[in-house]
């Protein structure tokens, strides 16, 4: 209802033009004349019923806690991102968003601004397979990448330091029922080139690949009804000659009436160090990037529907680092561990609009391994965020 209220309104209010000027009756009202045409030709129109605009938006009041000491208080907008999508044909959408908390600075690999997360069409080959291309976001698997956005307070280490969206082209299909489906992307493997990405950090015996592309591969399942779900992914970046990326996201949800249980496990195996954590821990002594290092992950959030009104939430998860390739000959790849902790409190006011007001603590620990605090000087650090604000993709049109 609301849409077709915003489409009437843009069809005949202020953006209305006149071919004569309004004539004024006797009982001194105007009238509109016959000859009213809108800016937006009629057959053009219809378009709108099929296209959402939405605000997808986070704002808080977050207090910054290091050890346990209070640092700072502030307002923050922590999420906004436009987005505009639908169908302007039978078989043709669109989807387009921007990221206004990110600096819109342009990739030099992909040409395109790295605030964008998504500006893509997709053509409906068939009623089960769909052909995408554009700035696509990576098809892997686990549902903390799955979540809107606006919906994880804090991510766990391999999403938050991933490049996420990528520019390339991309194919799915439904197979059977629509309980299962199979997508493949061919995406390139970063938004930066070579030179940009490591600079200086780069190892002197590697060299920049011809085609620094990445393969990813991804099976959602849906079992029992739909109360066991799955999405697994399996995806191989080309990083630079001789050295390229393996990861795996198995992603399972459990859910009943009123719970809902998620667990990801995460395993990425970097022959040269994407992310970027083992090589800050060990930059003190080694000016490279890291070559094979390892990251491990497990993600679990739990939500219970406690009442129509009030939503809890538990996310726990924990992120291990390591470097295999540790010249060191006593020493030990394994250099730290990172946990997480967030108990949510959401509280849902209106039965009609999805926006929730929320209360959360995020709870960070930093550990690391004896061999990295002597040979690296690294040194073991908790951090606290605690937040009051709300959640809403707020559907404007």
């Amino acid at each position: 209802m609301k849409k077709y209220f915003m489409y009437l309104m843009i069809s005949f209010l202020p953006i209305l033009a006149f071919s004569q000027v309004e004539k004024q009756t006797n009982e001194g009202v105007f009238v509109f004349p016959d000859s009213l045409k809108s800016l937006i030709p009629v057959n053009k129109q219809s378009l709108l019923r099929d296209v959402d605009v939405i605000f997808n938006s986070r704002m808080a009041y977050n207090s910054n806690f290091i050890d346990g000491n209070h640092t700072f208080s502030d307002f923050n907008i922590n999420q906004l991102r436009f987005e505009m999508k639908g169908k302007i044909h039978d078989k043709v959408y669109f989807r387009f968003r921007n990221r206004y908390t990110r600096e819109p600075v342009p990739g030099d690999l992909d040409n395109i601004s790295r605030s964008v997360d998504l500006a893509f069409i997709r053509i409906d080959l068939s009623p089960k397979t769909k052909f995408s291309f554009g700035k696509l976001c990576a098809d892997w698997g686990g549902y903390e990448f799955d979540f809107n956005p606006i919906d994880i307070l804090t991510y766990n280490d391999v999403i938050e330091y991933a490049d996420n969206f990528l520019v390339g082209a991309g194919i799915s299909h439904d197979i059977g029922d629509g309980k299962h489906s199979l997508s493949f992307q061919v995406l390139n493997s970063r938004t930066k080139t070579y030179e940009t990405q490591y600079g200086a950090s780069a190892p002197p015996n590697i060299n920049p690949s011809e085609y620094p592309l990445a393969f990813v591969s991804n099976w959602r399942g849906s079992f029992f009804d739909g109360k066991f779900e799955t999405t697994y992914s399996y995806s191989f970046f080309n990083e630079a000659k001789g050295a390229h990326m393996n990861y795996f996201a198995l992603g399972n949800k459990f859910k009943t009436k009123n719970f809902v249980l998620y667990y990801d496990f995460q395993y990425s195996d970097e022959g040269l160090d994407r992310l970027g954590i083992v090589s800050s821990i060990i930059s003190n002594n080694y000016p490279y990037a890291a070559q094979d290092a390892l990251y491990i992950e497990n993600w679990v959030r739990a939500e219970y529907l406690a009442s129509p009104k009030i939503n809890l939430l538990l996310t726990v998860m924990n992120s291990n680092h390591s470097w295999k390739d540790n010249p060191d000959p006593n020493g030990s790849s394994k250099l730290s561990t990172s946990y997480g902790l967030i108990p949510t409190v959401q509280y849902m006011p209106f039965k009609d609009m999805n926006i929730k007001f929320y209360v959360a603590y995020t709870a960070r620990k930093y550990d690391y391994t004896g061999y990295a605090e002597t040979a690296f000087g690294a040194k073991d650090y908790t951090t606290g965020l605690l937040g009051f604000g709300f959640i809403a993709p707020l559907l404007v049109l």
